[in-house]
């Protein structure tokens, strides 16, 4: 029997891991089935102190079966300031009649949505920059900030991050892809799971539904 995607804690007594898309309620944020957080103090806050910035339009789109560990937050568009004058100060939003100059910090220009693909794992305190784009089973290791986009299947580290090696040789990638285990229905899923988590490529493959 499959897991229950739409449990907001799926591990009884551990209040500290929540899968996001039965807690996600913001229109601007995509999260795939089994996507999950985890925080032994804010878990359920993920909205609020993990996606800063996000007034729109730009999305964030995370996929299926990702594993966000604790301080996973992204950086959207909405943190931009002006940079083509003497200063970066965004005064409109202080109010008072500096607020008629609000033209001057709409319409800044954007990296577009924030995508990660599926079966992602984020470890503690990573920082992921507006309009980055994750491939499907890329490894992104503690402290790391994203500050461009990370092939699929590597392992990236460090401040800015950077390519560490691929999990596997680019012609196995391209299969991986192909067979995008992440796609098949749950109950196969299911009958499979020690051959999705522990197998070869071929092992996989052969298991295809």
């Amino acid at each position: 029997m499959p897991a229950d995607a739409t449990v907001l804690h799926p591990m009884p007594g551990q209040d500290r891991l929540v899968l996001l898309k039965p807690l996600i309620t913001s229109e601007l944020i995509e999260v795939g089935e089994y996507s999950y957080y985890d925080d032994p103090e804010h878990a359920t806050e993920f909205e609020t102190r993990n996606v800063l910035y996000h007034y729109g339009p730009d999305k964030l789109r995370i996929g299926r079966f990702c594993a966000l560990g604790a301080g996973t937050r992204f950086i959207m568009n909405g943190a931009n300031h002006r940079m083509d004058g003497p200063s970066t100060f965004p005064f409109p939003i202080m109010g008072g009649s500096w607020a008629e100059h609000f033209d001057l910090i709409t319409g800044l220009p954007g990296r577009g949505d924030t995508v990660v693909g599926n079966d992602v794992w984020f470890g503690n305190s990573v920082t992921v920059m507006p309009g980055v784009r994750i491939g499907n089973g890329a490894i992104v290791a503690t402290g790391s900030v994203v500050v461009q986009d990370v092939p699929d299947y590597a392992i990236v580290g460090g401040n800015p991050a950077k390519v560490v090696r691929s999990r596997y040789p680019e012609a196995e990638v391209a299969r991986l892809l192909e067979l995008a285990w992440w796609d098949w229905p749950a109950e196969h899923i299911t009958e499979h799971v020690r051959t999705i988590m522990s197998g070869t490529v071929d092992e996989l493959a052969a298991v295809a539904p």
